[in-house]
């Protein structure tokens, strides 16, 4: 199957993108599950913009977002990139409405929020499901679009390129192999336009808010193919997953509590109902997450605590159903009542600021791929993401990677390949002993939480590259000598990427934002650089 645009992945920054080519060609898009079970889905915070005068409060401006994402950063964001993406909120917001993204009002002005290093309120939010609604009124516009294919539960395999065809001079990405999971048919789609939007890779940790489908295939993909990979030991830790032991299932142990409760006024305390997140930072429950997270960590530490927790107790009854009523309802299900007593709250596994070297419209080192959304290095997020950044930054990548594509690489100018292969299974034999690949999986998983968490030590840090040496030689084994099915593939991208955020971990001798190694306490004013990984 041949295509003018190929698209991996069906988040924001994906469906947005396809919505947008298919005016300029055919595109394809392939996402291995439900594209309402996706990170972009799973948002309920909101989307960070400064709007025009007349929409906003009179206070904020485009300087003082960029400003507080600067300080997010710590020191290693690309203030081009910075300017750049946020400097186009206002106009994602626009596009967002008129795809049917319907955000809170209150009378003629939207009403905005504000969450953790933010300086003002300018959260744009649909109660608290905002990124549900964005994703439904994506896909809802996707599936009306002309020229627009989408493929559910097909999973990438590998991206195709020239090189490993047996191009010496020329190496360019001409495509991907895909995993259709309802046939076990392995497909060749053609495209010399290929999008990577695969998401992060929250699923490498034991405990994450990510929904399963976070295995990190993009990075995992790109690398293999020789792009460049950065800064994958920023793995933001969001500080208040919700914590209750007597739960039980994915959706009990993942259950996020969003941000935009602390900057509705919640606060944190310990278990002496103390607040104790003033003792980290004077902004207290209301510092960026990094600050929060490792305050939360230290005080769990300190008192042999299970949990911290979240109290919004002090709001008037009624607060969280009429603002807050995903959360406050999912709840009531797990038997808390967060209107009468806090919130048993710990962090987990949140989001990946490292990734695919990329500009801000995704051109990576290999000529016909493109990188956009959280897969993406752009030096937007530094050494720690400012909140609801995100989705801003998968939209605004979309709109500027189509238009650069269009620029360099339009539609109908398609170059000349190697004849592609088709896949072959060979004497392969489906896999007989799954056990096998769960149980690697949850050493994987267990592994990069005892030892690559939210506090290192370089000794921890060998540790799991030790293990992880010999769970790789152990996946390889499962993929060359099994016929592919999904748990291997994600498995594979797994150890791939866990493997990535460990050598760049060790790679860096300071703490730094989302890193604080005990080893290097303090920020080195000297090493304000990335942690660059090529492929050899």
């Amino acid at each position: 199957m041949t295509s003018d645009f190929l698209v991996i992945g069906s988040g924001i920054a994906g469906i947005s993108f396809a919505i947008r080519a298919a005016e300029h060609g055919s595109v394809t898009l392939i996402t291995k599950n439900d594209p309402l079970n996706s990170n972009t889905a799973w948002a309920q915070g909101g989307i960070s913009a400064v709007l025009p005068n007349g929409l906003r409060d009179q206070n904020d401006t485009i300087e003082k977002h960029i400003a507080d994402t600067l300080d997010a950063g710590a020191g290693l964001c690309d203030e081009e990139a910075v300017r750049t993406i946020v400097g186009e909120g206002a106009q994602t917001i626009e596009e967002l409405v008129s795809w049917g993204t319907t955000f809170d009002r209150k009378n003629d002005r939207y009403s905005l929020g504000r969450e953790g290093g933010h300086s003002e309120r300018r959260i744009l939010h649909s109660k608290d499901t905002t990124g549900h609604e964005i994703a439904s009124s994506l896909l809802d516009t996707a599936h009306h679009t002309p020229g627009l294919k989408i493929l559910t539960d097909h999973i990438a395999i590998d991206l195709i390129t020239t090189g490993k065809l047996g191009n010496i001079t020329d190496n360019r990405v001409i495509g991907a192999y895909v995993l259709d999971k309802s046939t076990g048919e392995v497909h060749t789609l053609r495209s010399d336009r290929t999008i990577l939007a695969t998401g992060g890779c929250g699923k490498v940790y034991l405990y994450t808010t990510n929904p399963d489908s976070a295995t990190g295939d993009g990075v995992a993909m790109a690398w293999r193919a020789g792009a460049t990979v950065a800064n994958m030991e920023f793995i933001q830790f969001h500080p208040t997953c919700f914590y209750n032991p007597a739960a039980t299932g994915p959706e009990a142990r993942s259950f996020l509590i969003s941000e935009a409760l602390r900057g509705e006024g919640a606060i944190l305390l310990n278990e002496k109902g103390e607040e104790f997140t003033l003792n980290y930072d004077k902004r207290g429950s209301l510092a960026p997450r990094d600050i929060v997270a490792r305050a939360i960590d230290t005080e769990i530490k300190k008192t042999g605590a299970t949990c911290v927790y979240l109290d919004v107790t002090q709001k008037q009854k009624g607060f969280m159903a009429q603002r807050f009523p995903f959360i406050h309802q999912t709840l009531l299900q797990f038997g808390h009542d967060a209107e009468e007593s806090p919130i048993p709250v710990v962090p987990a596994a949140h989001y990946q600021c490292g990734g695919v070297v990329a500009d801000p419209d995704g051109t990576t080192n290999l000529r016909g791929l493109f990188a956009i959304g959280e897969v993406a290095c752009t030096g937007l997020h530094g050494a720690n993401r400012l909140a609801s950044n995100s989705l801003l930054e998968g939209n605004v990548m979309a709109r500027r990677a189509l238009a650069r594509i269009l620029q360099q690489f339009p539609p109908g100018d398609n170059t000349s390949a190697p004849s592609i292969p088709g896949w072959e299974h060979g004497d392969t034999a489906p896999p007989d002993e799954l056990v096998n690949i769960y149980h690697n999986w949850d050493e994987i998983r267990r592994t990069m939480w005892d030892y690559v968490s939210i506090v290192r030590t370089d000794k921890r840090l060998l540790r799991a590259s030790c293990r992880l040496r010999n769970l790789d030689r152990e996946v390889r084994e499962f993929y060359w000598g099994y016929r592919v099915n999904a748990d291997i593939l994600e498995l594979r991208n797994l150890v791939s990427v866990a493997s990535l955020i460990v050598d760049c971990a060790i790679h860096r001798k300071e703490s730094r934002g989302i890193h604080f190694t005990l080893d290097f306490p303090e920020p080195d004013p000297h090493y304000q650089k990335d942690t660059i990984m090529h492929r050899s």
